[in-house]
């Protein structure tokens, strides 16, 4: 019996890119953009390899020329050389949903010990990175992961399955930390700092994930009826786990997309996001790649977290996450540290934003 055809999945979303006008940018011309030129130079050497790579060298060789710290040129510069595109979803709509993220600080050790037993895993040896392009070109982009159980590939563990095979998954244990609800947030943020108990630090940085998708776990209080929907942010939810330690693994394997980590040098720069290069605290923004070029520069609409306090600026799209799936959609980087967090976990604002690109690079 001859197998059937393989129809490629539906696309989640699409977007349109539509052409605008530097006065319709909120604040475009107020933003201090110096502030943005370091991180727009830092996005040049991670764009040449992507698709535009040579529209952007083009642009990239003539910013070398430029005086980064002086508004005035740098505003010249980008409205001569990009053009704005509104982010429009296939609904329609031109706002979407605007959260934010930071690199967190935990306590670990090298060794598991008592009070230090929430393992910080490597990727394991049995987890399994397949390319569906190289089979079926129309799902570029696409990968899935598992593992072998036989001859059949099949879908990796899910986060209860790892917590359940603990010791028993094969593969490195990169540290471990006293706290299971800061390592659920260290996975959801990404990248973090472990400091250890000799004093010194660790960074560590994402490597992969399981393959499961990523559910809100804030969602699924808010279901339940232990939260409302306004305290369902980072702390709310980290309040809910103190209050309720006999539930949290319940909790927490709601979401059954697990987190790998890889170890990186300790460096002044920010944490290493998807476009391979540091991140710059309250410049890089996370966005879906298949809406809005990694790399290329986005100038965000919004409001500060839990205010109607415009927050409108020149943002570098560097950074990809599990959550952030949509048009417009974007997770703002904060930065580093207790404060910083205390800004993402309560971000969860309207926006809208637009690309600026090269002509010649704008997406059809």
């Amino acid at each position: 019996m001859a197998s059937p055809p393989v129809t490629p999945p539906p696309a989640v979303f699409s977007r349109t890119l539509v052409p605008g006008a530097w006065d319709e940018l909120p604040g475009w011309k107020d933003d201090d953009l110096s502030a943005a030129w370091t991180p727009f130079m830092t996005s040049c050497r991670g764009v040449a390899s992507r698709p535009h790579g040579p529209a952007w060298k083009r642009v990239c060789e003539l910013a070398k020329d430029v005086d980064g710290k002086s508004v005035r040129d740098v505003r010249a510069f980008f409205e001569q050389h990009l053009r704005p595109y509104a982010v429009q979803a296939a609904d329609g709509a031109f706002t979407g949903m605007f959260t934010g993220y930071y690199e967190p600080l935990l306590r670990g050790s090298r060794l598991k010990a008592k009070g230090y037993e929430q393992p910080v895993r490597a990727v394991p040896d049995d987890l399994l990175t397949i390319d569906l392009a190289a089979v079926f070109p129309e799902l570029k982009d696409k990968r899935v992961r598992g593992r072998l159980e036989g001859n059949k590939v099949v879908p990796y563990w899910t986060r209860a399955d790892i917590g359940k095979r603990g010791e028993q998954l094969p593969g490195k244990t990169l540290l471990y930390v006293d706290d299971a609800v800061e390592l659920f947030f260290l996975q959801v943020q990404g990248s973090g700092r472990v400091q250890l108990t000799d004093g010194s630090t660790v960074r560590v940085n994402y490597a992969d994930q399981n393959g499961h998708p990523y559910q809100s776990i804030g969602k699924v209080l808010v279901e339940r009826g232990e939260l409302k929907l306004e305290e369902a942010s980072m702390q709310g939810i980290q309040a809910w786990a103190r209050a309720n330690p006999a539930r949290l693994d319940e909790l927490l394997n709601a979401n059954p997309s697990y987190v790998f980590f890889r170890e990186m040098p300790n460096s002044k720069d920010g944490p290493i996001g998807a476009l391979g290069v540091p991140l710059t605290p309250e410049r890089s923004l996370a966005i879906d790649p298949r809406s809005v070029p990694l790399g290329a520069p986005v100038f965000l609409a919004t409001t500060r977290p839990n205010s109607n306090q415009s927050l409108n600026r020149l943002m570098m799209a560097q950074d990809t996450g599990g959550a952030i799936k949509g048009a417009v959609r974007g997770d703002f980087f904060w930065g580093f540290g207790k404060a910083a967090g205390e800004l993402a976990g309560r971000m969860k604002q309207n926006g809208r934003f637009w690309v600026l690109l090269p002509p010649e690079a704008a997406l059809k």
